[in-house]
């Protein structure tokens, strides 16, 4: 290593220790973040952190890494969670609504992720096919195994943690559908919603989807709207975060639809860089500053070409690419800005 980070055991000796061991190992590459976490996990050592502390620290970087290590090979594949209640049963309207949704996803050549458990969650892997799903299983004492859609794939994941298993799902899908369910359908609706809402998640996009004769999340929304949007604790572009449907076809669209011109975003310095599929014209530039100046901090939107970090970074670099000083708070508005970009797609 060239230059030790900042974040040290405070001893010089098992830094020195540490610095070989990563030499000996013939890491080239992020050897910095390497070295911090064996920091890490040393220091939680040596500050005698209590024994449970460490199994759930060990056990939550295990989860991680291998979930890591599975997902690798499907990296570029668009992936789409399905939620909804484990106790939908099969020939239930709701279960043959998110069968169908995962094979809708499989013929648009997305990857179907669900819970790995039964009702809602075997539905969307039967309707996707073995070869198209993952399942991000959770081990729980009263639920039995992975149901058979899945059982014994390698793209199988058993968590202990539900935090470790919540990251996995946000961290991998490019899409969320929702159908009815109880407490934790409403947790992972919310949790979704909230992590997007407040920057801690990529927008991506999110549909609630009734099955025929259902109105769960229409009752759902009117609660949301006189709750919550009319007593002023979210805002009215904060309901653009989500669409509600009876229609698999406008919720497989949806998901499509969210990367006809977008790709990805990132900050590099102080600006938000979206990277796009295609070249935004200049009248659709002055059409952006026009509309969104509440959510530009400073300057205005413009094309750039690649950043040096993106170059670094080899992080799409083939794209095209606009860029503005984003004010980190309105990001259901940027959520719009990015739905302007696609519907002006030809």
């Amino acid at each position: 290593m060239d230059k030790l980070p900042r974040y040290r055991t405070g001893s010089t000796k098992l830094d020195d220790d540490i610095v070989q061991l990563i030499d000996d190992s013939k890491l080239v590459e992020n050897t910095d973040l390497t070295f911090e976490m064996i920091v890490s996990a040393l220091r939680l050592s040596l500050e005698d952190v209590e024994r449970a502390d460490l199994k759930l620290v060990n056990a939550a970087l295990k989860e991680l890494r291998y979930s890591f290590h599975v997902f690798a090979t499907y990296r570029e594949i668009p992936k789409c969670s399905i939620f909804g209640s484990a106790r939908t049963k099969p020939g239930d309207a709701a279960y043959e609504a998110a069968k169908q949704m995962g094979a809708a996803m499989a013929e648009r050549d997305w990857m179907v992720m669900t819970g790995a458990g039964p009702g809602i969650m075997a539905a969307g892997l039967e309707g996707a096919g073995m070869e198209n799903s993952f399942g991000i299983n959770i081990e729980l004492p009263f639920e039995a195994s992975a149901n058979e859609f899945i059982a014994g794939d390698p793209k199988l994941i058993n968590f202990r943690y539900f935090f470790t298993r919540k990251v996995t799902f946000m961290k991998e899908s490019a899409g969320f559908v929702m159908l009815p369910g109880g407490f934790g359908t409403m947790d992972e609706a919310f949790e979704l919603l909230t992590l997007m809402q407040t920057g801690k998640s990529e927008l991506v996009p999110v549909v609630l989807l009734d099955p025929e004769g259902s109105h769960y999340w229409d009752h759902w929304n009117e609660f949301v709207k006189a709750e919550l949007l009319e007593g002023g604790l979210i805002s009215e572009a904060d309901m653009n975060l989500f669409i509600i449907t009876s229609s698999i076809e406008e919720a497989a669209d949806e998901m499509t639809r969210f990367y006809r011109s977008y790709h990805s975003s990132r900050y590099v310095g102080q600006r938000l860089v979206l990277r796009l599929h295609r070249e935004v014209s200049n009248a659709e530039l002055s059409a952006l500053n026009s509309e969104f100046t509440d959510i530009i901090e400073d300057g205005e939107i413009e094309r750039i070409e690649v950043t040096d970090s993106e170059v670094r970074d080899e992080d799409h670099v083939d794209l095209h690419r606009i860029a503005f000083r984003f004010d980190r708070h309105g990001h259901a508005r940027l959520r719009m800005l990015i739905d302007q970009l696609n519907d002006a797609t030809p």
